[in-house]
């Protein structure tokens, strides 16, 4: 039996397997960069050992590092998580060779399918339907067509082509990342299917023969190729369903599948499916099967890698689960990645952390807590949150409600853009597929409406007010604000998501709202408020919490200020503002067009010369960062004037990419 585990892996992956762990009595060890060395997952495991290092090919991937950790520390057993070496059957193979057991399918199946082409020669004489397939541009005249790295996944290497001139362009780019992110560039290119849903079903094996299917799963809703929302079961016929669970064990038995494996189908409108890959690993979407049929996935996989046999009869599945990825990251920014401090995480109503459920409600398996940092070396999900019900709609309301109400503050998340699919009409009718979010541009737009904003302003100001007078050494009964000339309003100023917004209010002698005003283009001649600003009257105002009524509702809003950033989580909605100093200091002005960094990263490529003329949208360079290329664009037409980082250049956050000089209108 296996006493001690060693988690090649970290953050939220780590946790689960490790919550496994403690449940079934078995000793943790965690490995950890120098980046991770204050991470929860670190500091729950029984041991823990460093890799010196910080990004993953430093750390993670180094397969002698992981083995000098095991040694160290004394494990006998190995869990690749489920990502950096899960899917390496080299690192499979060593562990093996280490007189360590391996938790997870054998390094020859582990082959076998992580070379995406032989997988599919393989299945399809297993009977699995494939998609047509090429390596050879020139063989592809029927577009559109999809690039898809021939060695990892998780969307990375993808790329949609609709057009022949496009095609030359989008292997190279799937070359360069797929080589980042795998080692390996190898590309190969399929045809691809409009308003296709991205469906999983979820196999075991033992290592006597048996090989069954749990549960399915819709997979449809993706951003760049990545899965973000997850739902079991699948919603789809019944015999639709019989087929996929067929298809999947048939390619299990294939080749002979140990431990827990996903076999992924692309399903067409018509109810045809296709076979898109066989991922040799737990996914990371798996809580949903658990959560809908009871189990624990990871303790079977220590089951199997035991060598004990599944159990006889495994239950059905029960209600519906779906599970969103919170992940760090400006979604209406083309996804841009974020960083920073989580000064505060929050979600209400959690009833579970990487378990099972005993009612309708929610799980957390997150990789952050409050204070942690997030950095530029790891892939961008901090957390999953999943709700189970009794019905889809039930799960959904749980999931929405539950996201729409959590402190998510510090760090830039996708939670609005989540929250706005699980409340769309086309997710209730279940008009999903691979393209959903490129249809439906309303779900990109904040949950704050932006003329609910002031009144978020209106309850900064006035928290800010309340904690200015409860820190007071002197004259801490006084008002805040208390002056000779009352009718002169007080004035905050924050910037805010569009800018710079002025708040000018003013309280009478009883403490109560005389008068306010909230003007996105301050005009300080302006005192009374806007005919757009509602009645409202102040109810309660502390530095964590304000009451308004709003015409003649009573609204509550949380406040939490950390320096000089408030951020402010209503019932309209969160915003998160920064106040801005009564006297700033004077600051060196960046030449106009600058585009600058919006996080630390290395310049790939630079499409441009100085001097060039480019129009609004023009490609200007490729940055590279958190394992993804993010094109930086030309803003508005104009004239290439500065480009001062050349290719293969390191760059902070807030560094010049390149300065683009505006035409002037004739």
């Amino acid at each position: 039996m296996i006493r001690r585990l060693l988690v090649a892996n970290r953050g939220e992956i780590a946790r689960r397997v490790f919550a496994t762990c403690r449940a079934l009595g078995v000793e943790t060890v965690a490995v950890h960069s120098d980046a991770d060395a204050a991470a929860p997952f670190v500091a729950e495991a029984d041991q823990a050992v460093r890799l010196p290092g910080n990004t993953p090919a430093e750390t993670y991937l180094r397969v002698e590092k992981i083995l000098d950790a095991a040694r160290r520390s004394g494990a006998d057993a190995v869990h690749p998580g489920y990502g950096f070496l899960a899917e390496n059957a080299e690192f499979a193979a060593a562990v093996t060779d280490a007189g360590l057991t391996w938790v997870g399918p054998p390094a020859k199946v582990i082959a076998a399918m992580g070379e995406k082409l032989a997988a599919k020669a393989l299945l399809a004489e297993a009977g699995v339907p494939m998609l047509p397939s090429w390596t050879d541009t020139d063989e592809i005249s029927d577009f559109p067509v999809l690039v898809k790295a021939a060695a990892g996944g998780g969307g990375r290497g993808m790329r949609i082509v609709r057009d022949a001139g496009e095609l030359a362009e989008a292997v190279a780019s799937a070359r360069r990342e797929a080589a980042a992110a795998f080692g390996d560039g190898t590309v190969f290119i399929e045809r691809y299917v409009e308003r296709g849903r991205h469906v999983e079903v979820q196999i075991l094996g033992d290592a006597h023969g048996r090989v069954v299917s749990i549960g399915d799963r819709d997979c449809s809703i993706q951003r760049r190729h990545q899965k973000i929302v997850e739902e079991a079961p699948a919603v789809v016929p019944e015999r639709v369903r019989t087929a996929l669970h067929e298809a999947a064990v048939a390619a299990g038995r294939a080749v002979d599948y140990l431990g827990a494996g996903t076999v992924e189908f692309l399903l067409a409108p018509n109810g045809e499916f296709f076979f898109l890959e066989m991922n040799t690993r737990l996914q990371v979407e798996h809580p949903v099967t658990e959560l809908c049929t009871g189990l624990d996935l990871v303790g079977l996989q220590l089951l199997v890698a035991e060598g004990e046999p599944l159990p006889a009869t495994l239950p059905g599945s029960t209600g519906h689960a779906i599970e969103v990825r919170l992940c760090a990251e400006d979604a209406a920014a083309s996804w841009r990645p974020a960083t920073g401090t989580l000064h505060r995480f929050t979600v209400p109503g959690v009833a579970s952390e990487f378990g099972a459920l005993a009612a309708p409600g929610l799980r957390l398996d997150s990789g952050v807590v409050a204070g942690s940092t997030v950095g530029v070396h790891y892939d961008s999900m901090l957390a999953k949150l999943v709700a189970w019900g009794r019905t889809r709609a039930e799960a959904t309301r749980l999931l929405a409600t539950a996201l729409s109400r959590a402190e998510l503050h510090g760090v830039t998340t996708n939670r609005d853009l989540l929250v706005r699919v699980l409340r769309s009409p086309a997710f209730a009718a279940v008009e999903i597929d691979t393209g959903f979010l490129d249809r439906h541009a309303e779900v990109f737009a904040p949950l704050l409406p932006a003329d609910r904003l002031p009144l978020a302003t209106l309850a900064a100001a006035l928290a800010s007010a309340a904690g200015r007078r409860a820190d007071a050494r002197v004259l801490a009964g006084l008002p805040s604000g208390w002056r000779n000339v009352p009718a002169v309003p007080q004035v905050t100023r924050f910037t805010g998501p569009d800018g710079e917004i002025e708040v000018r209010y003013r309280l009478d002698r009883t403490g109560g709202l005389a008068e306010w005003s909230a003007d996105p283009d301050p005009d300080p001649g302006a005192a009374e408020p806007s005919a757009a600003d509602p009645a409202v009257a102040l109810i309660e105002a502390t530095p964590g919490r304000v009451v308004l009524d709003v015409d003649g509702v009573r609204c509550a809003y949380r406040v939490h200020r950390v320096g000089s950033a408030v951020f402010v989580d209503g019932p309209d909605g969160p915003a998160s503002l920064a106040e801005l100093p009564r006297f700033p200091l004077p600051t060196a002005e960046l030449a106009a067009g600058s585009l600058l960094a919006p996080l630390p990263g290395a310049v790939t490529r630079v499409h441009v010369q100085v001097g060039q003329r480019v129009t609004a949208g023009d490609p200007l360079l490729t940055l590279e960062a958190m394992k993804l290329e993010h094109p930086v664009l030309a803003p508005t037409d104009g004239v290439v004037a500065e480009l001062p980082v050349p290719a293969g250049g390191q760059v902070r956050t807030g560094a010049v990419l390149a300065v683009v000089n505006p035409e002037e209108d004739p």
